[in-house]
């Protein structure tokens, strides 16, 4: 087990995370209002149903509900302010009071203003703030609301999602991703967000092989050394389905696996899209090390 690194905490909006008082990672149950997602493209594209799977995660154990209305998978097509718009703030508006941390996965600046101004506590960025606004509107929430910071998961990705798996190529992959993190972390602490509402995740799948994505599972425990906690997202990935041969529907299993993997790892947080089965694996995770 990978013994506790600074900080222990990770403020998130109206949260405030404390790893030192809990060995279980946080659950991040992903909820994808979209037609075209990798997984459940689809399935909860309605407000209505995609309202209904954040309860259902809820009730089964989710930390964060992580909303996102526009797919990221590989070759994805980008959607526009507006349709993005319409997808997730009624989700928001009728969970912002749900009783868990609520998470927007997007990489436009307007998205993330309007959905922390909706009531979202953590902004989750492929892009790691890099599109033009993004850290502004960050900072504009903060300097609003100074005693509810919002959270922040800085990700790796080479390229973008049109292009990110043509090819992927590395000298080093632990290395240039620990080092990219690093960067974008203290970028952002430079214009005055704390280090404690920083999150990193070194991006399964976006921009990586097969074998780039097992040797950062192997290594995950190195990203932890950057101090901030570290988001494993793995999830029903195509990596699992090289591994197994599985569909993506059928990769429950290999997910919990991974997920396992990666909280021995230092692993902080955890998304996913079967909320149930991996809080339960994780509790017989937690009892072992406890």
């Amino acid at each position: 087990m990978i013994e506790q690194t600074l900080p222990a905490t990770w403020r998130c909006g109206r949260f405030l995370f404390d790893f030192s008082k809990r060995q279980r990672p946080l659950v991040m149950g992903i909820l994808n209002a979209t037609p075209d997602s990798f997984s459940d493209g689809g399935r909860f594209r309605t407000p209505s149903d995609a309202i209904a799977q954040a309860e259902h995660m809820i009730a089964n154990g989710a930390d964060i509900i992580d909303i996102g209305g526009e797919s990221t998978r590989p070759g994805a097509e980008p959607v526009s302010l507006q349709e993005e718009l319409d997808r997730v703030l009624p989700v928001i508006d009728a969970l912002k009071d749900c009783g868990v941390a609520l998470s927007i996965d997007t990489y436009k600046a307007e998205t993330m203003r309007q959905a922390l101004k909706a009531g979202v506590d953590c902004v989750n960025d492929i892009w790691a703030l890099r599109q033009e606004g993004t850290v502004e509107a960050v900072m504009e929430c903060n300097k609003n609301t100074p005693d509810k910071q919002c959270g922040i998961v800085l990700m790796h990705m080479q390229r973008d999602p049109q292009t990110m798996q043509f090819d992927p190529e590395y000298q080093d992959v632990i290395a240039e991703v620990k080092l990219f993190l690093k960067e974008r972390a203290e970028f952002l602490q430079e214009r005055g967000i704390t280090q404690d509402c920083i999150a990193i995740d070194p991006g399964f799948g976006f921009g990586k092989s097969l074998e780039h994505n097992l040797n950062m599972l192997a290594n995950f425990e190195q990203f932890s050394q950057l101090g901030y906690p570290v988001l494993a997202g793995i999830s029903r990935k195509s990596m699992l389905g090289k591994l197994t041969g599985r569909d993506t529907n059928e990769r429950v299993a290999p997910s919990l696996a991974a997920a396992i993997l990666a909280a021995d790892r230092g692993a902080r947080i955890i998304r996913v899209h079967d909320v149930q089965e991996t809080v339960d694996a994780l509790k017989i995770w937690e009892a072992v090390q406890a």
